[in-house]
């Protein structure tokens, strides 16, 4: 190991417990932006951020505005100004909790517990920026006066309801938000014992269906047998949905698929797939989905279309023998190059007017905050110093794998006119999103300790000037 990769280690791995008790620090803050009772705690969160980003050495940290929640943005100028410009994205807002399905701790109370901290937020994602912050750390305490590159960070506090107001961040801080590169940092990782680098991820495009019936709850008694069920209906349009073959039955919807090149398909081969081990980590129970297409090809390169809510009649109260007037289902579509959400959209307005029949109405909306999906540009020296970066970490080269979920990398790259790479600390088994949320300390070390040798690197990966190590 090289002389400065070992002071970099070693400043990484002093640092471990002054980050753990950030971090819970930070998981205690409840900044859950669906909830507008917590609107405090997500100002809070955003003011507890920019304090840490001070603390480590920022000169510029600004709190952003928006219509909604605030985003933090934070640069550091490269100690060379010839060197390239980081943009980091990430998120500091956190999913709403059911507090009674939580086991290991109440969800913002964290606790540590065999190499892991529980708590929301641990993962997803205050965990992985912080992997940011004490990487530069490490960085400084090797004897750095500045970053080897510039640093740009904008952490927003939307985006577990949508990004909704990031279209505009960007657009009003194009000038601040001016980079050579940009590293999205919410994603996972494949396993602690075999890491993969991810190379891109899906978009996705949220609707909202809503089918109405008879005009007023009416009473079963009177008119069963004749009146339109909402309910009914509504089940009926979502099992038209996918074919018997599992495939998504939007018209266009495969057209601009792309198919795998013989590089991605050896890529996918080579990751340690088990799946019996995966239904236990990922607690799916069984695979479905598109016949003929292995479980990572479905949630990694290929589109789907899932219903992520129901709602029709009064669930949660005695039955009152009545026909409901409304029904409605949230529909969540993940897609994947070359698709785009506008065509997407398009296309599942054209399959509901297919599938209209009298007597109904129906009402279809499509969220404004749709995304593009992503891949990292092959072969780009961002990525190849990024994949160097791990290798060094974890004493191996890492395997190469994609996200399935969402991120707005395609937005990032279009206002930025720069290329995405990804590195997150999160695993399948995190829970992101559910109860008990943890996050690996093991994955946060290796986390911090990769961006510091990325930062050491960046600079002569793009050809451009960089402090001498």
């Amino acid at each position: 190991m090289r002389e400065a990769d070992t002071r970099l280690r070693r400043a990484v791995h002093d640092g471990r417990p002054e980050m753990l008790e950030a971090l819970a620090g930070w998981v205690g803050v409840p900044s859950v932006s669906a909830v507008p009772g917590h609107r405090p705690d997500v100002v809070r969160s955003a003011r507890w951020l920019a304090s840490a980003l001070r603390s480590t050495g920022f000169p510029v940290v600004e709190l952003w505005e928006t219509d909604g929640l605030p985003a933090v943005y934070a640069h550091w100028p490269a100690e060379d100004a010839g060197a390239p410009t980081l943009l980091v994205y990430s998120h500091h807002d956190v999913h709403a909790v059911k507090d009674e399905e939580w086991r290991e701790t109440s969800p913002f109370s964290p606790v540590v517990r065999e190499g892991r901290m529980y708590g929301r937020g641990a993962s997803d994602a205050k965990g992985q920026t912080l992997c940011h912050l004490w990487a530069l750390r490490a960085h400084m305490a090797a004897g750095r006066r500045a970053p080897a590159v510039g640093v740009t960070l904008l952490v927003e506090g939307e985006e577990e309801i949508g990004s909704v107001h990031l279209a505009d961040l960007l657009a009003a801080h194009r000038e601040q938000l001016a980079a050579d590169v940009v590293m999205v940092s919410d994603t996972m990782l494949w396993s602690l014992t075999d890491a993969a680098v991810c190379t891109g991820v899906r978009g996705s495009v949220n609707g909202r269906l809503e089918v109405r019936g008879a005009d007023a709850d009416v009473h079963s008694g009177a008119v069963a047998g004749t009146a339109p069920n909402a309910c009914t209906e509504l089940c009926r349009l979502l099992g038209l949905l996918h074919d018997g073959k599992g495939r998504v039955t939007l018209p266009g919807f495969y057209d601009a698929v792309a198919p795998l090149s013989r590089r991605e398909r050896a890529e996918l081969d080579a990751l340690p797939f088990d799946e019996a081990a995966w239904l236990a980590h990922s607690h799916t129970r069984s695979v479905r989905g598109e016949h003929g297409r292995s479980v990572l090809e479905r949630i990694w390169t290929r589109p789907s279309v899932e219903v992520s809510s129901l709602l029709g009649g009064d669930a949660e109260q005695p039955s009152r023998g009545v026909i409901p007037p409304t029904a409605r289902a949230d529909l969540l579509l993940r897609l994947v190059p070359e698709q785009t959400a506008d065509e997407v959209a398009r296309q599942l307005r054209r399959w509901l007017e297919d599938h209209r029949v009298e007597g109904y109405d129906y009402e279809l909306t499509v969220s404004s905050t749709i995304s593009d999906p992503y891949l990292t540009p092959t072969g780009h020296p961002a990525a190849v110093a990024l994949e160097g970066a791990m290798s060094r970490a974890l004493g191996r080269p890492p395997l190469r794998m994609r996200n399935g979920g969402a991120a707005p990398a395609a937005q990032l790259a279009r206002e930025t006119g720069a290329p995405v790479v990804f590195f997150g600390t999160g695993l399948v088994d995190d829970r992101w999103h559910g109860h008990d949320e943890k996050v690996e300390i093991r994955a946060l070390l290796q986390g911090a300790e990769t961006l510091a040798y990325f930062l050491e690197d960046l600079a002569s990966a793009m050809g451009r000037p960089g402090p001498v190590s």
